[in-house]
């Protein structure tokens, strides 16, 4: 479990990196001065100097920043001017505040793109989804000391001949006690495996120890030449997806019909279980679903919200329509204002949805 957690969390840390380093990358491009690019928060625990910027590790590992000069307002000198944010062009400082948001697609096409060449299969339940036709019913866990170990059943087999995980409860509850045959395929070759499901168990184990679940391919394996057109491809349409659900709970949030039916709030320590699950689930899914969180937090950040690239292009767009620039003040106290507010949501989800979350998750891992 802890194994699964920490795969999980430094996977969305390589995202905010990979994020920042989108800014990082264009700023360098258009000669701005970059003064560092830190992985996690201050207080800085080390940093190496090469050139003008700092590369520092720092104590809060909650992401990536990047300081880039002239971008917060400081007093900046005509000699210097040329090397700051605030005296490139508009549109050289739109390509800077976009640059975190193309990196966020740029990696979910590559992971899409990788999971097009290994394929990927989706947890979807015992109830028919539309759509998917392709089901299995694969071994997510086996409990030590159980007939299923006994027997030599592992982590990652699939059971041939039953459509639903119900099927197979039904099956080991008819035959308690009983030795029965069962089909496995393991490394996509069939064998038959002798196991008997046992009339008293621990809690929690049942009869035969085995944890599974029903998936449904959603992403087929392709060729490699194919990979990265179809990775694309599916990239925009995830887009498209994210953009719909967040303007229908906006729109129903606007409406005054609260949240709609079967959304879920998650923050960060709720995402990071999303992942540790998605973990157990095998690289397919787990690339899939880094992929999808790479493009819902491009959008995300494209939000016309303070504190957010979207904020900070908004008040570009003023900047150009007005002739002059928003007064750093303002910018300032809306930025900090707008950032205590997304900490505060944060802070309010992981209490009330991503603690239970997080205890259910560590009670089935013990």
């Amino acid at each position: 479990m802890l194994i699964t957690l920490l795969i999980a969390f430094l996977s969305l840390i390589t995202l905010m990196v990979i994020h920042e380093f989108g800014h990082f990358i264009i700023a360098k491009k258009f000669g701005v001065r970059v003064e560092e690019f830190g992985i996690g928060y201050p207080p800085r625990l080390f940093g190496k100097q090469f050139g003008d910027t700092l590369y520092s590790v720092n104590l809060v590992p909650l992401g990536a920043f990047v300081k880039i000069y002239g971008e917060e307002g400081e007093v900046i000198s005509d000699i210097d001017s040329y090397r700051s944010f605030a005296g490139l062009e508009i549109y050289k400082r739109v390509l800077i505040v976009l640059g975190g948001v193309i990196a966020f697609w740029i990696a979910s096409i590559i992971i899409f793109s990788v999971v097009f060449l290994i394929g990927a299969k989706v947890p979807i339940g015992d109830q028919d989804v539309a759509g998917f036709t392709d089901t299995s019913i694969a071994i997510i866990q086996v409990a030590a000391n159980s007939p299923a170990e006994i027997s030599g059943l592992k982590a990652g087999d699939t059971l041939a001949g039953f459509n639903k995980v119900s099927d197979f409860q039904q099956f080991t509850q008819d035959n308690k006690g009983k030795p029965v045959a069962v089909t496995i395929e393991r490394g996509g070759k069939a064998m038959d495996v002798t196991i008997t499901p046992r009339a008293e168990y621990p809690e929690g184990q049942g009869p035969t120890g085995l944890v599974l679940e029903r998936f449904a391919t959603v992403i087929a394996k392709s060729a490699w030449y194919m990979a990265p057109f179809y990775g694309a491809a599916y990239c925009a349409e995830v887009t498209w997806q994210v953009l719909a659900g967040i303007g229908g709970v906006l729109g129903s949030l606007f409406g005054g019909q609260g949240m709609p039916s079967g959304a879920e709030l998650a923050g960060p320590v709720g995402i990071t279980i999303f992942l540790a699950k998605a973990v157990d689930y095998g690289p397919g899914f787990f690339l899939y679903f880094i992929g999808s969180i790479s493009v819902l937090l491009a959008v995300f950040n494209l939000l016309p919200i303070p504190a957010l690239d979207g904020g900070k292009l908004l008040f570009l767009t003023i900047e150009k329509i007005k002739g002059r620039p928003v007064s750093v003040q303002v910018e300032q106290w809306l930025t900090i204002f707008f950032f205590v507010l997304l900490i505060s949501m944060s802070l309010f989800i992981t209490i009330k949805f991503d603690f239970p979350r997080a205890m259910e998750f560590w009670r089935a891992g013990l």
